[in-house]
Order: C-alpha cells, then sequence, then structure tokens
C-alpha cells in the first residue's frame, strides 16, 4: 500500500513538472520602449497592465535599423526594442525562435522612455 501511494505521489509529480515544463520563460533582456511618444502609448495608457503579453514584430526592412522590433499591444504599435538593444532579439526572432514581451513597468513619467519597461522571454 505504502508502494502504491508513493508510485501514485511520484507520477502526479512527473506530470505537474511536465505541465510546468511547457509554460518554461527564460528572460533574455529588459528595456525600456523606445518611440513610445510616436505610437498608441497615449490612446491605451488606460488599458495597458503590467503582466500583459507583448507581440515582437521583426521589421528587417526598416530604414532606419535593419535589426528593428516592433512592440505591439492587442495589435496596436507601441513603439520598438531600443536599437542599442535589439541584436539578440532580432537574431533569435530571424531565427524563428519563439519569444514573448511582456509590460514589466508603467511609470506616468514625463520622459517617455521611462513610462513603460518591458521584458523579453524566450518561451522553452
Amino acid at each position: 500500500m505504502r508502494l502504491m501511494r508513493l508510485s501514485l505521489l511520484l507520477g502526479s509529480a512527473m506530470m505537474c513538472a511536465a505541465v510546468q515544463a511547457e509554460a518554461v520563460r527564460m528572460l533574455v533582456q529588459s528595456s525600456p520602449l523606445a518611440g513610445s511618444q510616436y505610437y498608441a502609448v497615449s490612446v491605451v495608457w488606460g488599458q495597458i497592465r503590467i503582466d500583459d503579453r507583448l507581440t515582437l514584430v521583426r521589421e528587417p526592412h526598416n530604414r532606419h535599423d535593419r535589426r528593428a522590433v516592433r512592440v505591439e499591444w492587442q495589435g496596436q504599435q507601441l513603439g520598438y526594442v531600443p536599437r542599442a538593444e535589439n541584436r539578440a532579439v532580432a537574431r533569435a526572432l530571424d531565427a524563428g525562435e519563439k519569444l514573448e514581451g511582456r509590460v514589466s513597468q508603467l511609470r506616468d513619467d514625463p520622459d517617455p522612455w521611462r513610462r513603460v519597461e518591458f521584458a523579453v522571454y524566450l518561451v522553452l
């Protein structure tokens, strides 16, 4: 009986580990949102929340930056991954890696570089 309980417990633990493994995210970087003053941040400010999912869209033909990565929230462009920090994200997206962005900080700050910060995760 004791062996049976141990087997059931071990099996349950393995199933939980398998479920958790599907949701593993590894932090790639944390950045301020670049260019937010030119896009929809002011329009969606009252709706966006910390930990909201962000979509990262590669723009290899962007005339200002060949490594440009657009940041969107619910289909609305919020800005870009900063040019000085977009090399790894662009390379991962180009390689077909599954990346996910999340809002990590929201501040009512007059400096647009301090209003929104986001984290980029590699989904394993």
